[in-house]
């Protein structure tokens, strides 16, 4: 769903000057908490990196990614992870899915949400749910 190499940030995210996010697509890197020992910064680069020398973002909340190691573990993205098969888990996977993804992902997330929804029960008001999850 995202582009191929195009980078995560440029829909415009608050992000440091120096964040991954802006050079790399999303998956490759990693997202953490804080600064820490396990991601020093290189002052050669001027960027904070693995041990294993993938890239990482210290403001999970600037990027608009959860705290997780995406690119070391091979992990997909919140808006790539599967939808839940359950209705009633619909709503959180839509915040979280939301919440992370680029602008071109949105359509695809609602889509699956409304899918889902209306398998569990063909009167539901999917813009009210969506409403609420999002509210």
């Amino acid at each position: 769903m995202d582009e191929q190499g195009a980078p995560f940030a440029r829909d415009g995210r608050p992000v440091c000057d120096v964040c991954p996010s802006l050079r790399h697509p999303g998956g490759r890197f990693d997202v953490v908490e804080r600064p820490s020992r396990t991601c020093p910064f290189d002052p050669a680069t001027g960027h904070q990196f693995t041990a294993a020398g993938v890239p990482v973002c210290v403001h999970p909340d600037r990027v608009g990614l959860p705290a997780i190691p995406y690119a070391t573990g091979g992990l997909p993205l919140p808006w790539q992870t599967p939808p839940p098969a359950e209705a009633g888990e619909a709503p959180a996977w839509v915040r979280a899915a939301l919440t992370a993804a680029p602008p071109e992902a949105c359509d695809a997330v609602i889509q699956q949400a409304s899918a889902i929804l209306l398998a569990s029960d063909p009167g539901t008001d999917v813009g009210a749910v969506l409403r609420a999850a999002l509210g």
